[in-house]
């Protein structure tokens, strides 16, 4: 444990006015809402002495739950002598940091989960000597680790180059016959103390911890590490890591601090829950509502990935980052077989994906009744893949990826699941569960109905496209299909028998407009809001407000719009911007999902982001009064990336030099066009292009358009 040569450790000088640095002199008192690290492979909460590993879960069916690893980082730096004492989390670099300073050193303990190489987790110490004193000065390392899981049982291994090694594999399989995954972990022994020599001004340690499926994975993810401190670049290539992402994606408020730190916090998450943007190799396990961070056995919804990924937390990383975008969808095509025999076992053809997905694609929900009756999940995800085509029209991710098999596959189970009733002559879905959980075996929730009828829809529209010979039954169920419709009451019920003011419990209804985009006219949507609003569940889960607040804008309402939004302040649990799931704390932790509606109020409430048709971005911002400026960097669309710029009185737009193409997309030539006027205005790099709010009727939503500068054939 002798200082590390070569192996870079700067102090901390934080900047407190620096809204992406979380900072505070005490810990929560719920350490639940201790700050998650992660990196789309591994997670971790600071001090735990639990972490996980995508894809690793222990337990058949319901029982199924992401295995506890024990964390060999779960450290404690202590000194003696009284200390004054500060934690803070700096989003700019995924690092957290507790501090300590005396009268005699200043003690740095740094914490992250690599942002590179993901099979790294990495703990460093710095110690700086304070006065004259030539005294040695030791701080104690106090580690709660124990190598021992109720998931796995490990066993001791040859220690690896210095490293300690323990591995083992997972208790009991998903399914019957399944795989139970190995886990590896190899990491630098921690000593009980470190001291500060004689003579010494400083000194710094590192001590790396690496996770893998494989003891040869383990080793080189080892030596990587051990590599990197040699280099001294362990932490600048985690921090190259993270500048990237940031450089790629920012969004920035103007006027409200509270509501600029709450949009930088939901994006470092739910980017932490991701991979690396240059991981190619690995596949990806999905995102569940509390990350990687959360999940074992009957907690954070057992580490499942469920609706929240597809329909809450991929739209804003899609906006900006096509790569990790492609990620969720070749995680649900990987569970294509797991689907294919959950429509079998409920007797229908196609796919049926599950109410709660882990590995295989089988149904995992503890209670059968989820798995067999929310069935709007199918459609959840198919809208994903078309969000995807639309902003990227990347077809390999439909042709070699196999994206097209998902989504016609999921366009049959649609076409089987229904009944046709010739009292109405329509197709309706019986005995569903809609996404207000309040109610089940009700039939033809307009939300599953409408999800239906969309990727029905988008079934045809790629088969089109694709040349691909589509059974005519995809498009006579789409147009035919029951979407309720109050016509005394100009609402829409959320369910056949639905009675007006009985309560809900969280958004279902009002999503018919946004995210989904169904025709209605500008009063149909105030009933539906008004009708659903005040019998909404004020302790639902986080994401609900967020609906509300963007159909709002849509109407014109900004401060009714913002009032709501605020709500979800009260799910943000300080000091480290940790969402709980309801507003009083309780519920999943780290709740991704509200953090992905909030982002999505912000990206495409305030915007008027939609991608209503293929070719075609609108727009139409719309800023409450207490916002005066709000930029967002790097949005990402058909190859193209672009710099906007929100004002009051003005957008401002500016196209990125030397685009990145996605897949096999190339950048594609952009022009705004304005609605009111018919004005083409062409986008060419580096040049700013803006427009006053007189160019269009900001009082309602009447989009301008970003479009591609010629309509030819894909």
């Amino acid at each position: 444990s002798n200082p590390t040569s070569g192996f870079e450790v700067k102090p901390s000088h934080l900047d407190m006015s620096d809204p992406y640095i979380f900072t505070s002199d005490t810990l929560p008192s719920d350490r639940r809402f201790l700050p998650p690290l992660a990196n789309g492979l591994l997670g971790w909460r600071v001090y735990n002495t639990i972490m996980h590993m995508g894809g690793v879960y222990n337990g058949e069916g319901g029982r199924c739950h992401r295995a506890d690893v024990p964390c060999p980082l779960a450290v404690k730096v202590e000194m003696e002598a009284p200390a004054q004492q500060s934690y803070s989390l700096d989003t700019h670099t995924g690092i957290f940091a507790h501090t300590l300073s005396s009268a005699g050193v200043v003690a740095s303990q740094f914490l992250y989960s690599h942002r590179h190489y993901s099979n790294l987790m990495v703990m460093e110490v710095l110690l700086v000597r304070q006065g004259a004193s030539e005294e040695p000065v030791s701080v104690q390392l106090v580690n709660s680790f124990t190598p021992v899981s109720r998931d796995i049982v490990f066993e001791t291994g040859p220690d690896y180059r210095g490293g300690s090694h323990i591995l083992g594999k997972t208790n009991t399989a998903e399914f019957p016959g399944g795989p139970c995954p190995s886990v590896h972990l190899i990491w630098t022994p921690i000593p009980l103390t470190l001291t500060l020599q004689p003579g010494q001004h400083q000194a710094r340690w590192g001590f790396i911890l690496t996770v893998a499926d494989s003891l040869g994975a383990a080793q080189a993810g080892f030596d990587e590490g051990l590599d990197l401190m040699a280099t001294g670049s362990l932490r600048s290539s985690h921090e190259k890591a993270w500048k990237e992402l940031w450089l790629q994606s920012k969004v920035e408020v103007v006027g409200s601090e509270t509501l600029s730190r709450a949009v930088i916090g939901c994006l470092f998450y739910l980017l932490s829950a991701f991979p690396s943007i240059h991981e190619t190799s690995r596949s990806f396990g999905g995102v569940s509502p509390g990350g990687l961070s959360n999940g074992g056995d009957g907690q954070d919804y057992w580490g499942h990935v469920f609706w929240d990924q597809d329909i809450w937390m991929y739209p804003g990383i899609a906006l900006f980052y096509p790569k990790l975008a492609r990620t969720v969808l070749e995680y649900r095509v990987g569970t294509m077989d797991g689907a294919k025999d959950n429509a079998q076992k409920q007797g229908y053809k196609g796919l049926k994906f599950p109410w709660e997905s882990a590995v295989s694609g089988r149904e995992v929900c503890p209670q059968d009744i989820y798995g067999q009756q929310e069935i709007h999940i199918n459609g959840d995800v198919t809208l994903a893949f078309q969000h995807y085509l639309y902003l990227t029209e990347d077809l390999s991710m439909f042709r070699e990826a196999r994206g097209s098999e998902l989504i016609y596959g999921v366009a049959d189970y649609w076409v089987s699941r229904v009944t046709w009733h010739p009292e109405d002559k329509t197709y309706h879905l019986l005995g569903v569960m809609p996404p207000d959980e309040y109610y089940y075996n009700v039939n033809n929730s307009v939300y599953t109905n409408t999800v239906a009828k969309l990727s029905l829809q988008f079934a045809v529209e790629l088969a089109d496209l694709l040349q691909h010979p589509a059974p005519k039954e995809w498009l006579e169920v789409a147009e035919n299909i029951k979407i309720p419709f109050d016509n005394a009451l100009q609402y829409h019920p959320e369910y056949d028998g639905y009675i007006k003011g009985h309560p809900v419990k969280q958004a279902d209804t009002v999503m018919l407009g946004y995210p989904l985009g169904l025709p209605m006219s500008a009063d149909v949507r105030r009933n539906d809001l008004e009708a659903y609003e005040p019998v909404t569940d004020p302790d639902g889960p986080a994401m609900t407000w967020s609906m509300f607040a963007i159909s709002w804008m849509e109407l014109g309402e900004a401060e009714k719009a913002q009032r709501l939004l605020e709500k979800c302040f009260n799910n943000i649990q300080g000091p480290f911007q940790v969402w709980s799931e309801s507003s009083d704390g309780s519920g999943a932790v780290n709740f991704l999902t509200g953090m992905g509606g909030f982002l999505q109020a912000v990206l495409f409430g305030y915007t008027g982001f939609r991608l209503v048709i293929k070719e075609c971005l609108a727009f139409s911002s719309l800023l409450p009064e207490n916002i005066s400026e709000l930029c967002i960097r790097g949005v990402n669309y058909l190859g193209q990336q672009m710099d906007w710029l929100l004002r009051k009185e003005e957008i401002c737009i500016i196209l990125r030099e030397q685009p990145d193409g996605v897949g096999n997309t190339k950048p594609e030539n952009l022009q705004v066009v304005l609605k009111t006027s018919g004005t083409k205005i062409p986008l060419t790099p580096g040049n700013r292009k803006s427009r006053t709010c007189s160019d269009c009727n900001q009082f309602l939503f009447s989009p301008d358009h970003i479009h591609k500068s010629s309509y030819t054939a894909w």
